[in-house]
């Protein structure tokens, strides 16, 4: 009996985890093949979005027409972190005298270098890694087999590349992504998974066309999230809500109590108006997401790595055309402050040329990068 274990937070499960699944038992004449939604994956932090039972549930509907296919709780039942080599060591003693396959995308081919007991999980199945348009290059067989003195299965499989963090940006923002199947789509509304009142309410605020901006910047400010260990749901609130003061006007009833502050221009008050419908209206009470919104545009003296992410987020997403973009955009995902401190420059030099004064926050939040920079 051929058996693949397909592991993963399935967060959501989307139509390229499908699309894997039916390429597997076409290519590897699998009889079985089990996905087994972990209960905490080993390299996320902070744990699933959507429960254990929910996303249980959402794969079961997803490959309901995979007939080879069963969801397994196994993991799920089990709590913890999910490790794969004790999903491995289960399916070994569950099955002892069948071929056992461990299924993956490459994307997660480097990282398997660095899991736990790697050699153990090899010792009891052969990985089989579905590649993208083009076939996995010959040096990453050679590496593989020269640590692991084995090779991986190869399956020709032409995918999309899905980002998981992508499809829970455009939920929390009341889309449908393309990725993810329609039944799976009208169980994640049931359940309101993925969903924020908070966005949800203050994208009403917004123009449709600023609303698609604020979704880019939450793309953006999400994907780079985790490099920079942010809480993805920090960066997303922060992201969404940024803007969401821009059309109120001050004499608006939900500003009734605010206190416009002194000196400010006009083109910069929405981002403490914001900040103050975000905390009063919208019940956000992280200050540092309060922050982030309420220095997006000018910048601050001292901005902390949130703040920073949603400055630069919002200045360089991925329809912003100006002078030195593209390599600013190259800049964020290398180097953040390196990125800030030539931003928040670029910002300072197309005020001057045009006489415009410069805003306080803005000037001082530059001669602090510099300082640090020289540090």
């Amino acid at each position: 009996m051929r058996i693949a274990i397909f592991g993963g937070s399935f967060d959501p499960v989307h139509r390229e985890h499908i699309r894997m699944v039916k390429a597997a038992v076409r290519y590897l004449g699998l009889d079985r093949v089990f996905i087994v939604p972990s209960y905490i994956a080993p390299h996320k932090e902070q744990g699933a979005f959507a429960s254990g039972e929910d996303r249980l549930e959402a794969c079961r509907i997803a490959f309901r027409g995979i007939k080879k296919a069963e969801v397994s709780d196994s993991e799920i039942a089990a709590g913890g972190t999910s490790y794969s080599y004790l999903t491995c060591r289960r399916f070994a003693e569950k099955f002892p005298d069948a071929q056992l396959y461990f299924l993956m995308g490459a994307d997660m081919l480097e990282d398997f270098f660095g899991w736990k007991n790697p050699e153990e999980i090899l010792s009891r199945v052969t990985l089989a890694v579905c590649g993208r348009k083009e076939r996995i290059p010959e040096e990453i067989h050679r590496r593989f087999s020269a640590r692991f003195g084995a090779d991986f299965e190869e399956i020709p499989f032409v995918g999309a590349d899905v980002s998981s963090t992508a499809l829970r940006v455009e939920l929390a923002f009341g889309r449908h992504p393309a990725g993810i199947d329609g039944k799976v789509y009208r169980f994640i509304r049931k359940r309101g998974l993925y969903d924020y009142p908070a966005i949800r309410e203050a994208i009403k605020l917004e123009k449709p066309r600023r609303r698609k901006h604020s979704l880019r910047v939450a793309l953006m400010a999400c994907a780079r999230a985790r490099t920079l260990r942010i809480p993805e749901e920090k960066a997303l609130l922060a992201a969404a809500l940024h803007d969401c003061g821009k059309y109120v006007p001050l004499s608006s009833p939900l500003l009734a109590d605010f206190d416009p502050p002194l000196g400010v221009p006009a083109a910069v008050m929405h981002q403490f108006t914001g900040a103050y419908l975000a905390e009063h209206a919208f019940g956000i009470s992280d200050r540092d997401i309060v922050n982030a919104i309420r220095y997006h545009t000018s910048g601050r003296e001292g901005m902390s790595t949130l703040e920073t992410l949603i400055y630069l987020s919002d200045l360089l997403e991925s329809e912003r055309d100006f002078a030195g973009a593209a390599k600013l955009r190259e800049m964020y995902w290398r180097d953040l402050e390196a990125c800030l401190l030539c931003s928040l420059a670029l910002q300072i030099d197309y005020l001057r040329q045009r006489q415009v004064p410069l805003y306080s926050l803005t000037e001082q939040a530059y001669e602090w990068m510099k300082q640090k920079a020289k540090k």
